[in-house]
């Protein structure tokens, strides 16, 4: 029987690795709270995906995993922003300039980052009939099986979602798959993307005005749609049902579906 002995110089390169993966991840967070029906946690992440899905109870339940390469992780904090519509969940790099990164809710609140690699996965669980806000830069973007509308993007990854409401979502380089199970939204719902499809399954009793364009791909619906413009495989203006409502879609690389539920 032989047994290999490793150099005191392999050793410490050995334990030096060790050491470093270590330091590259951090306990995770986590919160949990209540969110009153018809208000809205919001998830801000930069780099990292967004994964959210149906909590068992009536509350919130989020963890975020941060993990890096070259960067410290314990850089990047967990901010929580609670307000009269909801929770808000940000991802907060450090600041390079004088203006701070600042976690808010919607359009507010500042989000750069620079010479940061450290990522951050959001997991969440969302009560039934609690809207959900999810949104990060580079990363996916994946709301199944939730119970009330959401709004959901990303710049540099793909959007998957179904829900018992309605949707809207965009991106600019991915695809973007949707199940919705409402149709009575009463303003537009956009979803739009530059390099990838939209997939789009709809609920049998449809009736909205439809946008539909692509430059490189085709345009195919279930439904009967009554044209209102010219009839083009990329361009598409119609309505479906009895309209009332609009429903745009963009995409420049990549095909449009609307299937019927």
């Amino acid at each position: 029987m032989r047994i290999r002995l490793c150099s005191s110089a392999a050793l410490l390169a050995s334990l030096l690795t060790i050491a470093a993966t270590a330091q590259a991840q951090s306990a995770p967070f986590r919160w949990h709270g209540s969110v009153a029906q018809g208000s809205a946690v919001e998830i801000k992440g930069v780099n990292g995906d967004v994964v959210a899905e149906p909590a068992a109870g009536n509350d919130v339940e989020v963890v975020a995993e941060k993990q890096a390469h070259r960067s410290d992780p314990e850089t990047v904090t967990i901010d929580v922003v609670q307000h009269a519509d909801g929770v808000t969940i940000c991802a907060v790099y450090p600041s390079r300039d004088r203006e701070r990164n600042e976690c808010a809710p919607g359009k507010g609140g500042r989000m750069n980052v620079r010479d940061n690699d450290v990522t951050v996965k959001f997991t969440v669980k969302v009560p039934a009939g609690v809207r959900f806000l999810g949104h990060t830069v580079n990363g996916d973007v994946q709301a199944e099986r939730l119970g009330a509308a959401v709004d959901l993007s990303t710049v540099n990854g793909s959007v998957n979602f179904s829900t018992s409401g309605s949707g809207r979502a965009s991106t600019v380089n991915g695809s973007i798959k949707g199940d919705l199970g409402r149709a009575d939204w009463s303003d537009t719902l956009e979803f739009s993307t530059v390099n990838g499809s939209v997939v789009l399954t709809l609920p049998g009793d449809l009736s909205t005005e439809v946008k539909a364009q692509t430059v490189n791909g085709d345009i195919a619906t279930d439904f009967p749609l009554t044209i209102t413009g010219r009839w083009s495989r990329r361009r598409v203006e119609g309505t479906i049902g009895n309209g009332g409502r609009m429903l745009s879609i963009e995409t420049v690389n990549g095909g449009i579906t609307l299937k019927r539920s």
